[in-house]
């Protein structure tokens, strides 16, 4: 299953990659209460690295905590060594069958159809996502 964010910075387009992932968990985003805000650190020396390890952060999260993410904030830096540094809020609650319509788990996003880059104005952040 491929995911794909959209957005005017590299950190906007993780952040509706996240969304993305989520709408695997929770078909209606809407659905997801802002109980709780989890803090999330990765780092790495590409951006598409990033874009797998954050993914899978979080797809971490939810498996292990039983959580489910509505919402995301993303900061992405340059670090101080070769590399970049993602550090990230994901807001939702505990995953609850009754209200968020799941579709399929995700179990890992891999380095297949990886890619973040620009087009344009646009950043894209893309990844196929085992299931």
């Amino acid at each position: 299953m491929g995911v794909r964010g959209r957005g005017e910075t590299p950190s906007r387009a993780f952040e509706a990659a996240a969304q993305a992932l989520f709408l695997l968990l929770a078909a209606d985003p809407r659905t997801v209460r802002e109980e709780r805000g989890e803090q999330v650190t990765c780092r790495a020396t590409g951006l598409e690295e990033l874009l797998v390890a954050f993914l899978n952060e979080l797809i971490f999260l939810a498996d292990t905590r039983r959580l489910v993410f509505g919402r995301f904030e993303v900061r992405i830096q340059e670090g101080e060594v070769p590399g970049f540094l993602l550090e990230a809020r994901a807001f939702g609650e505990r995953y609850d069958p009754s209200r968020h319509e799941a579709t399929v788990e995700p179990k890992g996003a891999t380095f297949t159809a990886l890619r973040v880059a620009r087009e344009g104005e646009t950043w894209v952040a893309q990844c196929v996502v085992d299931v």
